[in-house]
């Protein structure tokens, strides 16, 4: 059976595109920041907000989309996220001064946050009988836009200047907006007593309190700590140990690269396994054989302490798609979906800051690496938990079964 069928062709596109530009108004912008800061008149200080910005927006808008979504539906909320990051786009390129230019970075991060956590569980909507694929497909877009974006950001801004480099990744988007704007209308003209008649996620009410929700927290979240951490710090780390800066921002680059093979290798694996533990286990040993490295002798293997890393936090692509894989519902899944991200995101801004703030201190890198290896402990027990072979709505069930509560959806 392929995955295009009648009444998915629509839905496929708006999730392609969706997908393919949840990074480019991240990653397409700090190779630009000198050259608009020039213009503009800010300096380095202001890189560090905008950078801050993203984490925090992923944080506060991913907990606050999956309760919109409740209320609204799956569709309408991800138009009005997708519209959002449009208008951030176009208002970030036409910016006559810092301020203008964070306000409208944040109304394009509040529209990238939310499409972050919705787009997961209608994923799961539109093609549950396809998830292996649609998984591969949807992480594999995401880490594209992640690296082309800032790979034509400079020759293009050189081209035809900065405004055009930032604001062209509005016309996708706004495509990808106008496609969700209508199958949004046609979700809410749906017939009462169908299916989810208007595209609303039914609340589960109590996941809040099953291990499965936390346990998925804790592991994107020690996930995208070590990932925002090594972004922030690994170039510095690889210069304090001799390399050129050149060679540490092609390392970065390496690094990066590998989320686009484990975008093709690990959700396939996650849906397939009763039990993906293993998994997690691979990627926090070659996460923590990567640390040692850098550590002992970071600039003599420095190009294979980086492969290691990279394909470490492989965990990512698995986090989202055990979302769809741990729930029956697309309720449960926008839940989870929603918790994880906002949660896990917030956890992940303390990486950067407090990285920074340990270097800071001691004038080394030994503090900073007991609290990434304290993180790879957290995510491996968490991800044990996470892992097992049960589905959030059961444990959602069995804790209202013991208190004596009515039924967990409402």
């Amino acid at each position: 059976m392929t995955i295009v069928r009648r009444g998915t062709l629509m839905p496929l596109a708006a999730i392609v595109l969706t997908a393919l530009n949840l990074r480019t108004a991240v990653t397409g912008f700090p190779p630009l920041l000198d050259m608009i800061g020039d213009e503009l008149g800010f300096g380095p200080s202001l890189y560090g907000l905008l950078g801050t910005l993203v984490t925090a927006c992923f944080a506060v808008f991913g907990l606050l989309s999956a309760a919109v979504a409740r209320r609204i539906g799956l569709d309408v909320a991800i138009a009005i996220a997708v519209a959002l990051t449009t208008t951030g786009l176009v208002l970030r390129s036409f910016s006559s001064d810092p301020g203008a230019l964070v306000v409208s970075t944040i109304v394009a991060l509040v529209g990238v946050g939310s499409s972050n956590v919705l787009v997961v569980p209608l994923v799961k909507k539109y093609f549950s009988d396809h998830l292996k694929a649609m998984s591969s497909l949807y992480l594999a877009l995401l880490q594209v836009g992640q690296f082309v974006a800032p790979l034509i950001a400079v020759p293009v801004a050189l081209a035809s200047g900065w405004r055009w480099a930032l604001g062209m990744w509005a016309i996708p988007t706004g495509v990808a907006a106008a496609l969700w704007i209508v199958l949004a209308v046609r979700a809410l003209r749906m017939q009462p007593g169908a299916a989810e008649p208007t595209g609303t996620a039914d609340r589960i009410r109590g996941a809040w309190r099953t291990p499965l929700l936390w346990a998925m927290v804790l592991m994107l979240g020690m996930t995208a700590l070590n990932v925002y951490a090594l972004i922030t710090w690994l170039p510095t780390i690889l210069v304090d140990a001799g390399a050129d800066p050149a060679s540490g921002g092609a390392l970065l680059s390496l690094f990066s690269m590998f989320g686009l093979l484990a975008a093709f290798v690990v959700p396939p694996l996650t849906v397939r396994l009763r039990n993906p533990f293993p998994i997690v286990v691979v990627c926090t040993v070659l996460m923590a054989l990567g640390y040692v490295g850098l550590l002992l002798a970071p600039g003599e293997g420095a190009v294979a302490w980086v492969t290691l890393l990279g394909l470490g936090v492989s965990t990512f692509p698995m986090c989202l798609t055990l979302v769809n894989v741990r729930t029956r519902t697309t309720g449960g899944s926008t839940a989870l979906s929603g918790a994880m991200q906002g949660l896990g995101y917030g956890i992940a801004c303390v990486g950067p800051l407090g990285i920074g703030l340990l270097y800071e201190i001691s004038g080394g890198w030994g503090s900073s690496y007991a609290v990434l290896f304290a993180s790879l402990v957290v995510l491996l027990v968490s991800g044990a938990v996470a892992c097992r072979p049960v589905m959030l709505e059961d444990q959602v069930a069995d804790l209202a079964e013991r208190r004596g509560e009515s039924a967990p959806v409402s």
